[in-house]
């Protein structure tokens, strides 16, 4: 996959250091040229510009570009303004930083459904969220086995986990499972948030939408997703 990550502040860089290193080829922008030659070896692009001026802004590949992260923190000003301008360059996926709750709004205003919170996440966790397909949210338990949120693969809607066998056939367990809802922020606008429906059972049914939390060794979770796409 193709990145723009925009901002090599602290999480900005880990994210685009960790994205390079698992085979993923990555633009990293800042507007200080300081910031692009400490990276430089370390993320397979980087570059100096004013990501908030369209000129030059307009000369990244954004049509060969899978997503754009807008990692800008320490400017609230900065961050919405670049991404105002990623949302009009027509970001094939876009995902930005909120630094405050009034941040995000503004954000969510936009239309800008994606939002890190570096302060809460690790670059680590979008790493994954980013690679692995179906992938809502994920923590690292160690460098084998991680508790990963994905939605439900299309193949196994409507079956129960029983039916699916992805203990016995993926050695997964499936924690519990959660509903998305929309829920009005301060400024009247539907946000996602998550409804838990507590401990699941073999007995528990797969439906369209709803997301998995399942533990187990990163390899396997992957190869169950893997397996369970629709072509």
């Amino acid at each position: 996959m193709k990145f723009v990550i925009i901002g090599l502040g602290n999480f900005g860089s880990s994210l685009a250091i960790n994205l390079t290193q698992n085979g993923h080829e990555v633009i990293g922008v800042d507007s200080k040229m300081s910031k692009v030659d400490m990276f430089k070896e370390k993320i397979s692009h980087t570059i100096c510009l004013d990501s908030r001026d369209e000129q030059t802004a307009s000369q990244l590949p954004m049509k060969d570009t899978d997503i754009v992260v807008v990692c800008i923190g320490e400017d609230e000003g900065a961050n919405i303004m670049a991404t105002a301008l990623m949302k009009k360059l027509k970001a094939k996926r876009l995902i930005s930083r909120a630094v405050s709750p009034l941040h995000q709004n503004v954000l969510e205003a936009m239309g800008i459904d994606e939002i890190i919170h570096p302060e809460e996440e690790t670059a680590d966790r979008w790493t994954q969220k980013l690679t692995m397909r179906g992938v809502v949210d994920s923590f690292v338990i160690s460098s084998e086995y991680s508790i990963i949120e994905a939605t439900v693969p299309e193949t196994c809607v409507g079956k129960n986990l029983e039916e699916i066998g992805i203990r016995r056939n993926y050695e997964i367990i499936v924690m519990t499972t959660i509903k998305p809802e929309l829920k009005e922020n301060i400024l009247g606008i539907n946000r996602k948030t998550k409804r838990v429906q507590g401990v699941a059972s073999s007995k528990t049914i797969l439906e369209d939408g709803d997301i998995m939390v399942m533990y187990g060794k990163i390899n396997d979770i992957k190869k169950f997703l893997k397996h369970n796409q629709k072509e």
